[in-house]
């Protein structure tokens, strides 16, 4: 069962995540510093929802959201979720759990199982005022594979999805025409596209790595550069 959670950094309840820090983090200068932080975050995307127990205005009294970026957003929507995290591994006992930030994909021998396991994790969710997306939210069969953060992942192998190739492929089109424009230099490219490589390692992508590089030469001046076979 593939998960996400609907409109995520806007949501997060300022004194929820409060005292989630609290819980986790006894120095009292930090907390404060972080409190700092938390009531300075801009008004975000818009996330007006109803839970038991609101009245008509409550939704609009409590303060939440978090800005997209910054490192400490990274950080403290981690902690947000661990509740979700412990309930996940010491209630429903997956054969396997995993989550990144609001991603999150556990594993089961039953459909019945994965059911009662999204009720009880909708309800984990509404204790931290948040929702499941119910567009993003599936059950998958593992043999059939399904995408998590960026890749189609298979049993045997993984796979990265198509969107990020194409847009790669765009990246070093761009680069190449730069390159021969005399815009940018080598020292700039390089960087780049070891960056690329060093996240596509991760998946089983040696025959693809090998056919984009050789499709692409870098020409300026009467030389060139070419990752493969011109």
């Amino acid at each position: 069962m593939k998960c996400d959670v609907r409109k995520y950094f806007p949501s997060i309840d300022h004194q929820i995540l409060k005292d989630l820090l609290a819980r986790a983090v006894k120095c009292r200068p930090t907390l404060d510093l972080a409190a700092r932080i938390i009531d300075a975050s801009n008004t975000q995307e818009e996330a007006v929802v109803y839970f038991p127990g609101d009245d008509l205005f409550t939704p609009f009294e409590r303060r939440r959201g978090l800005p997209l970026g910054n490192q400490t957003s990274q950080f403290f929507a981690n902690v947000y979720l661990d509740p979700l995290d412990q309930a996940v591994n010491r209630q429903l006992c997956p054969d396997l759990y995993a989550r990144y930030v609001d991603d999150f994909v556990l594993f089961g021998d039953s459909q019945e199982y994965l059911a009662e396991s999204r009720r009880r994790i909708e309800d984990e969710l509404c204790r931290l005022r948040l929702q499941m997306h119910p567009g993003k939210s599936r059950v998958y069969r593992t043999a059939d594979g399904f995408t998590f953060l960026g890749w189609r992942i298979f049993p045997e192998h993984t796979r990265l999805v198509r969107g990020n190739v194409v847009r790669f492929r765009r990246r070093l089109r761009s680069l190449a025409a730069q390159y021969a424009r005399g815009a940018v230099g080598w020292d700039r490219i390089h960087p780049r596209v070891r960056a690329w490589i060093a996240h596509a390692e991760h998946g089983d992508t040696w025959r693809l790595r090998e056919q984009i590089f050789q499709e692409f030469v870098l020409r300026r001046c009467g030389r060139h550069l070419n990752w493969g076979r011109a």
